[in-house]
């Protein structure tokens, strides 16, 4: 198991008033290497062709990949922030529910790689990003 951070989908689905509650996105499953959240695909998220929004896809990649990433820091004070994010989208969505699934592809101390497929509620693969994450310490500056 990679997670070194206590947590329960209920906890991590308990966020305040930002981005990722308000496009509707949902932590929905975990296990030993991966975390799921779900994300729908309405006018939140679409684009002005009614297609899901490839900007919404990656911020549904990096949300997830972002918090595996933290849940798998062992060292307290640290935190983990985005570096990088690459995303190919593969197919169009209009309605219904996209799921993304985070997996590891390295764990460092400094940096951490994740590889994200979304998919939708046919389990087509929609989208696929990597995430590259740095390791810092938590700084108390503004």
């Amino acid at each position: 198991m990679i997670w070194k951070k206590p947590f329960t989908l209920e906890g991590v689905n308990n966020t305040q008033n930002n981005m990722v509650k308000h496009i509707g996105i949902e932590f929905s499953a975990f296990g030993d290497d991966y975390l799921e959240a779900t994300m729908p695909v309405d006018a939140r998220t679409h684009q002005p062709f009614g297609l899901l929004h490839g900007g919404a896809s990656v911020v549904l990649a990096e949300t997830i990949g972002s918090l595996a990433g933290f849940l798998c820091l062992e060292e307290e004070g640290k935190v983990v922030v985005g570096q990088e994010i690459n995303a190919n989208h593969i197919r169009g969505v209009k309605s219904g529910i996209v799921t993304g699934r985070a997996t590891p592809v390295h764990l460092g101390r400094q940096s951490q790689v994740w590889s994200i497929e979304i998919r939708d509620e046919d389990n087509k693969l929609i989208g696929i990003s990597r995430l590259t994450l740095a390791v810092v310490k938590l700084s108390q500056n503004k």
